[in-house]
């Protein structure tokens, strides 16, 4: 796809929004396929059928959205995938409409909640009719004693479905085995998203002036990202001065004040329901930064392109592990939580800890693919430092490295 990336080369802000540059035919294509894996993973692990309540889940084998954070926490929108049979997909009230034009979904019928917050004290006779109705179609197309993966699902729910004489299976591990590997036009998708998160960051870059409050620049990238078709952020990971380190707290009503350090980690869902995960670093006022910025920058910069010249297609997770960049001692302490994940939809599959205490305790291996899409993470600051720097890339695995698929600037004039 031809680089629609308005900030690649300079720090700029769009007035209008962005044209968008993926064709009906690339999204549709991008559908197709990911239904095409869900229902490979289906075969592969000797499943009927997989019933989806994880709104992003349902997102990426039926490409079909509503109410997204809220139905993360209300169970009103839910979806069955059969390997070789229907997509039937349970709308919540008078939604159908949604779905027009939709050609993945067979066949739409309205949502039963038998959640507490839908059902109240009827409950029980909620539940039991969402469950007979459940296994009447997995054994339609299953017969007796059929597999049917789930994804996730309230106890009393699993119980049900097992008393009809269904094999339940987990799930949440063959949807992310699905989503690992993208195809040519998912990517289209999810570069369409970078470039959107991108002129976020751009108004970021050039809204930010001291006085304001971290809230008021944050404020930017939910703006670019809604004007421009996305759907929403996933955190509020941005801080500044002293709350920069330790990491991991969410923009406030802080008042940031000129030179100090403000770092963010976008975890923006943009366009197509795709992430945009990218982290950077400045001064407030866009000041020279003084020499331990610099230092706590450019260590931190080391980091991930150190790493990034390490992954490519047939590595180990656990050999990439042993060879990464070694953090400091000085810094090991408040160290990110993982050095790389997977991303597509939102975070993903897999998760590579750091090695020694971190890789014995969680660490798992596997292999980098061709065509997984990973993020580079880095965070540098010491335990009881004054400030700490959060970088992070979002790159496409290849067969001979990576390619960054974010080309936002990075602040090269810091660099010692």
């Amino acid at each position: 796809m031809p680089d629609q990336n308005p900030c690649s080369d300079k720090l700029s802000v769009v007035e209008a929004p962005l044209r968008n540059p993926v064709t009906p035919e690339t999204h549709r294509a991008a559908r197709r396929y990911r239904l095409q894996r869900v229902r490979e993973q289906l075969l592969a692990n000797d499943c009927t059928a997989m019933l989806l309540y994880d709104p992003v889940n349902i997102r990426y084998a039926t490409d079909s959205s509503n109410m997204q954070v809220w139905t993360l926490h209300n169970y009103a929108r839910y979806a069955l995938v059969f390997a070789q049979g229907p997509v039937i997909l349970w709308e919540f009230h008078n939604c159908e409409h949604l779905l027009a034009g939709n050609e993945l979904i067979d066949e739409i019928r309205p949502a039963l909640n038998w959640s507490y917050f839908g059902a109240g004290s009827r409950m029980g006779e909620k539940a039991a009719l969402w469950a007979a109705e459940i296994a009447d179609l997995v054994r339609h197309y299953g017969g007796k004693g059929a597999r049917l993966a789930v994804d996730k699902a309230e106890f009393e729910g699993l119980e049900l479905l097992q008393r009809l004489d269904l094999k339940v299976v987990e799930g949440h591990s063959l949807m992310e085995e699905a989503r690992r590997i993208k195809s040519a036009d998912e990517l289209a998708l999810m570069r369409w998203t970078i470039n959107v998160c991108e002129q976020g960051i751009a108004r970021m870059h050039d809204e930010l002036r001291p006085g304001m409050t971290e809230n008021e620049l944050w404020a930017w990238l939910h703006y670019e990202n809604i004007r421009n078709g996305g759907e929403w952020i996933e955190t509020r990971l941005l801080a500044s001065g002293p709350r920069t380190n330790p990491w991991m707290q969410e923009s406030s009503d802080r008042v940031m004040q000129a030179g100090e350090i403000v770092s963010f980690d976008t975890d923006l869902i943009g366009p197509y329901g795709y992430c945009a995960d990218i982290s950077r670093a400045w001064t407030v006022g866009h000041v020279t930064p003084t020499d331990e910025q610099r230092r706590l920058y450019s260590l931190a910069h080391e980091q991930i392109h150190t790493n990034m010249g390490l992954i490519r297609a047939g590595l180990s997770y656990r050999d990439f592990t042993h060879r990464a960049w070694p953090i400091p001692a000085e810094f090991h302490h408040n160290r990110y939580c993982c050095l790389i994940h997977g991303v597509g939809l939102a975070d993903e599959f897999p998760a590579v800890a750091h090695a020694g205490q971190d890789w014995d305790s969680s660490g798992y291996d596997g292999l980098f693919e061709e065509n997984m899409v990973v993020c580079v993470e880095s965070y540098i600051g010491a335990k009881g430092g004054a400030e700490g720097i959060k970088l992070e890339q979002q790159v496409l695995i290849t067969a001979n490295g990576c390619e960054p698929l974010s080309g936002y600037p990075w602040q090269d004039d810091w660099l010692r």
